[in-house]
């Protein structure tokens, strides 16, 4: 039987290591981590106080705006630390505690995605019945069932990392935990790690891939059929938001997870992370609300009144 000695911690190699990269870096991202908080906070307050803003549509961007907080909170604070203080360290438990938290906010993202577009199937395929469709105890139950599965689909997942054991290298090619970066340093077989990602991203991942984009057949067969000019591109500036998200989100993370890894590809592979992890939360916020009229009025009523509150002060 082979003597082995297992590890406590893992070091995460981060995206450089010349020191004045490292401070660049970290402004750089700080700026982006605070904008992401501000932005999507922004939007979520908009949605919560202003009335014109309560319905279906505006109330599952609110659940993404607070999704892409939460998010962007899981990776960009660690990475912010290990820029500012050089140490790289993680422990074991706080490594898969990370790797449970964003999974299961991408998982409540690529769900909360599907419900959006039939959100917008109902309103642009079915506009007479849409309020009695989508009431609001039907998207209470909808983005409970997002937040749920989720959570369930990552905790899946994390209570089978715990079998796995460390005692290779501990070095993470990147700035914070993910499964495949563990099995490439476990000294465990992950084979059925490796079977149960397959069985249940083989089940839920088409079938979230289908349900955000085959809606998308109907609504513009409907655009299409709509004899208006104007009528139509109020109709399509609708779902481009959406849809771009959609793109920007499913693209980051192909590239990630299903372009195979190499040694040429490691620092690419490093920037489409620090896109899906640090930047799409900042763009969807800014995405949706420059191409969104309700949104930028709500904006500058919310600028008028604290206009007047600084005025009477």
């Amino acid at each position: 039987m082979r003597n082995v000695t297992e590890i406590s911690s893992f070091t995460l190699l981060g995206l450089s290591d010349h020191p004045q990269t490292m401070n660049g870096l970290f402004v750089l991202f700080l700026l982006i981590y605070l904008m992401t908080l501000i932005t999507n906070l922004l939007i979520f307050s908009l949605v919560l106080t202003d009335y014109n803003l309560h319905n279906p549509m505006y109330f599952f961007l609110a659940n993404l705006a607070f999704l892409d907080m939460c998010y962007s909170s899981v990776t960009a604070p660690r990475m912010l630390f290990d820029l500012v203080t050089k140490s790289r360290s993680i422990s074991i438990p706080a490594c898969i505690t990370q790797v449970f938290f964003y999974i299961s906010f991408i998982g409540s993202e690529v769900f909360l995605l599907s419900v959006m577009s039939y959100d917008h199937y109902i309103a642009i395929c079915h506009p007479l019945h849409y309020k009695l469709i989508m009431s609001w105890r039907v998207c209470i139950r909808m983005a409970f069932l997002v937040w749920v599965a989720g959570y369930s689909v990552s905790l899946v997942y994390t209570l089978f990392l715990l079998r796995l054991s460390f005692c290779r290298t501990s070095s993470i090619h990147n700035f914070f935990c993910d499964i495949p970066h563990l099995y490439q340093i476990t000294c465990t077989d992950p084979f059925i790690n490796m079977m149960v990602i397959f069985l249940f991203s083989g089940s839920i991942g088409p079938g979230t891939f289908l349900l955000t984009f085959l809606p998308y057949v109907y609504i513009f067969r409907t655009i299409l059929r709509i004899r208006s000019k104007t009528g139509k591109m109020k109709a399509f500036s609708t779902c481009t938001s959406h849809l771009i998200v959609v793109f920007i989100f499913y693209g980051s993370f192909i590239f990630i997870y299903f372009v195979p890894s190499s040694n040429d590809l490691v620092n690419l592979n490093k920037t489409f992370t620090v896109v899906s992890a640090l930047i799409n939360p900042l763009l969807n916020p800014l995405i949706y609300s420059l191409r969104n009229k309700d949104l930028m009025n709500a904006l500058m009523k919310l600028y008028y009144h604290l206009k007047l509150i600084q005025a009477s002060w």
